[in-house]
């Protein structure tokens, strides 16, 4: 009995130590989620004709040209003149979550500030903790131009964000598609003027991404078997988001971020298309 015992405790050990040893640290956790789910240099990395310009990851100046506004990408690099190395950590996260600049100015979109609201305490810190590790790249970024009034915030201060289970599949894949990875917000149709159709049509598609890359249109990704993703396989949805190919074997246009996605963790990748699975089927045919 006492050998069995001995035996019990080392393999208990042993799985402790095994646990420690892949724990991640918070900036770890960030550079995950920064470099893949979150996307962030879709966005914030300028772009030429090959891709990613070499030594300029995070240092801004994409250029979003909507009707409704002309917006530039932040240069969130750690210099501190033209990036954000002169900002507090805690002015990061209120930027990040909330919008809101040092200076108490509003970040417009595209920046997915209604989502990233929804980012947990611990992986908001991750991603600032990641964003300190950033080299400095100076790059004076032209100031975005909105022709349609911001409003004066984008809700109540932010207080806590709990974490949200990873045992739960269908949860945590909305949160990764939600708050983290902001794949809801171009799959989403529009309700009205700066609103969502969160409530009726999520995952519905439909909505236009004009950018670098021309236009854009975001497909459905409902399980609607005629109009959605519904007769896909788990195989082919995760190719889908990881390589940017259809179920047909046609491609994905940019700004999919599938460059992105394929940096997954296979266990938050198969918690997206559980999610997926279980949103409502809407049948929008998209173009």
């Amino acid at each position: 009995m006492l050998g069995f015992r001995c035996v019990l405790a080392v393999a208990a050990g042993l799985l402790l130590s095994s646990a420690i040893a892949q724990a991640e640290t918070p900036a770890e956790r960030g550079a995950y989620l920064v470099n893949s789910i979150m996307g962030c240099g879709n966005c914030h990395t300028p772009m030429g004709p090959k891709g990613p310009l070499p030594g300029m990851d995070l240092a801004g100046g994409t250029v979003f040209d909507e009707k409704p506004f002309t917006a530039h990408a932040a240069n969130i690099t750690q210099d501190r003149e033209t990036g954000i190395g002169a900002w507090t950590d805690a002015q990061i996260a209120r930027a990040i979550r909330e919008g809101i600049r040092p200076d108490g100015s509003l970040i417009g979109p595209p920046m997915p500030i209604e989502l990233y609201r929804g980012i947990s305490d611990s992986d908001l810190a991750a991603a600032v903790a990641y964003l300190r590790t950033v080299k400095p790249v100076s790059n004076k970024v032209a100031k975005s131009e909105y022709r349609m009034p911001l409003p004066p915030a984008y809700g109540p201060p932010v207080v806590s964000v709990a974490d949200v289970p990873r045992t739960d599949k269908v949860k945590y894949g909305a949160y990764l598609a939600g708050p983290v990875g902001h794949c809801i917000e171009c799959h989403t149709p529009m309700a009205g003027p700066g609103q969502r159709d969160y409530a009726n049509r999520t995952g519905a598609g439909g909505f236009e991404l004009r950018g670098p890359w021309g236009l854009a249109i975001a497909a459905n990704i409902t399980p609607h078997n005629e109009t959605g993703i519904g007769k896909w396989t788990d195989a082919q949805i995760k190719r889908a988001i990881t390589q940017g190919i259809r179920a047909d074997g046609s491609p994905l246009n940019p700004p999919m971020g599938y460059a992105f996605y394929a940096r997954m963790k296979p266990e938050d990748l198969d918690a997206v298309v559980a999610y997926l699975r279980s949103l409502k089927p809407v049948n929008n045919a998209v173009r």
